[in-house]
């Protein structure tokens, strides 16, 4: 079994770093942080090797640990200012962060785990979300379990906390926040005699015809999505709780009622003119920042890039995102990307590494001012109630946007991701792309299924 896990690593190491979920995207990483930061090609990282984790430190005393990530702008940048926090009260506290692409780190910990040589490894690194599980349950050898580690995993959004729960053990410290928001362009809505106000806490029936209304006034479409991908189809389905997989790890696609409404839902969008499908990332991001479409629905992030269009500051506003209609479990919440850090059993000093962790990721409001500039927003609730959250953002309105996209992060359902949980994504973004051509629904989802089992199976 873990020789076919190993396969599907390999196989997705590539896939783990786009936005999007149906391969061959050339999206920025959501998992990594705002989109604009994310396109900047990364400098060449340094060798795991040449980093010195160097175990046998810490019997001299030494307070340094050494940090994989991503993004310069980003997650780097927020781990210098958590160093900057933790050192007024450890002055000999130093972190070694050693830059390293999100596909890097990915097969990195495959080949020290497969070789049974984990001394390569990092004391801390960022893990995506969405890989927490695949990492945990194929390798459980690299990741600490911190469940009683000091940090206090209650404070954090639970459908964040969620990705790195194995089998009720906690893996990971909740770093940025993936939220999905929904933005409009109040202008195009005053056109059509609508309001922020009449997007905000409906169903994606009332979506629907809210945007028929701008589409006949405007003729703009509310929102525009990468054809083939399946993004808005993962957020539909984790904001009434659904997954493409149940806790045991076994595909729950054929007879997923809430994957089947997700999916005519999104059909009837598209046939309606209300969703526009682009054929690229850049056109994704250009439909919005040229005014050719009146919103979009997307984790958090995505406000960085809405915001290179300096001018069209004030005519935008922030909302929750539609629920589905005809779901018990459905709400107005969910995620799309985020990352957490992960503490590798091989850590020269663990007790600094927790310490640290729930000391500023998990402990700190200052920290989290001090990174709120690069669009890092938190899922630690007490930031939430800062006074950098609650000031107004004169782009979306004058709203205080970041206490409002926390508060949202609290609200977002609990999915299970597992081990092939890119190639259930992949699947259904084909069933979908089917679907929406002409093709019978429920051929479709078991189609998908199989393609999932008989990837399980190889």
């Amino acid at each position: 079994m873990k020789r076919k896990i190993l396969a599907a690593l390999l196989a997705s190491t590539m896939v783990l770093s786009l936005t999007a979920c149906g391969g061959g995207s050339d999206a920025p990483a959501a998992d990594g942080g705002a989109a604009a930061t994310e396109e900047a090609p990364a400098a060449e990282a340094p060798a795991a090797d040449e980093a010195a984790p160097a175990a046998d430190a810490a019997a001299g005393g030494d307070e340094t640990l050494t940090v994989w990530c991503w993004d310069p702008a980003f997650n780097m940048n927020a781990m210098y200012e958590a160093e900057k926090v933790y050192q007024k009260d450890h002055p000999n506290f130093k972190l070694n962060v050693v830059e390293t692409p999100w596909e890097d780190v990915q097969t990195k910990i495959t080949t020290a785990a497969t070789s049974g040589d984990l001394s390569t490894l990092p004391d801390i690194f960022l893990m995506q979300d969405n890989a927490f599980q695949k990492n945990v349950i194929s390798f459980p050898d690299v990741c600490m379990d911190l469940t009683n580690s000091g940090v206090d995993f209650s404070q954090f959004a639970a459908g964040k906390t969620a990705y790195s729960v194995i089998d009720g053990k906690n893996y990971g410290v909740p770093f940025d926040n993936g939220a999905v928001v929904a933005c409009y362009r109040t202008d195009y809505l005053e056109q059509a005699g609508l309001t922020i106000d009449d997007f905000t806490d409906i169903t994606f029936d009332q979506y629907m015809e809210n945007g028929k209304k701008v589409l006949e006034a405007t003729g703009k479409p509310l929102i525009s999505m990468q054809a083939g991908e399946c993004d808005l189809i993962m957020m539909m389905m984790q904001s009434a709780g659904s997954s493409l997989f149940n806790e045991d790890g076994t595909a729950n696609i054929v007879g997923n009622d809430t994957l089947k409404a997700v999916m005519e839902t999104y059909k009837a969008l598209k046939d309606s003119g209300v969703l526009v499908e682009v054929n690229s990332w850049d056109e994704y991001v250009g439909s919005m920042v040229s005014g050719d479409v009146a919103g979009t629905i997307n984790g958090c992030w995505i406000m960085a890039s809405i915001q290179t269009a300096e001018d069209q500051s004030g005519n935008w506003a922030l909302t929750n995102m539609p629920s589905l209609v005809g779901v018990s479990s459905a709400t107005n919440y969910s995620n799309n990307g985020g990352s957490s850090w992960a503490v590798t059993t091989k850590c020269a000093n663990p007790d600094l590494a927790c310490d640290f962790l729930a000391s500023t990721f998990a402990g700190s409001t200052e920290l989290y001012d001090n990174i709120l500039s690069s669009g890092a927003l938190a899922t630690w609730a007490p930031a939430g109630d800062s006074n950098a959250y609650a000031t107004p953002n004169d782009f979306f309105g004058g709203d205080a946007v970041s206490a409002k996209i926390v508060d949202f992060s609290t609200k977002v359902p609990s999915n299970i991701t597992g081990v092939y949980y890119y190639e259930g994504r992949d699947a259904v973004a084909t069933a979908i792309t089917n679907y929406i051509n002409g093709s019978d629904i429920d051929a479709e989802m078991q189609t998908a299924a199989d393609t999932v089992n008989f990837l399980m199976g190889q």
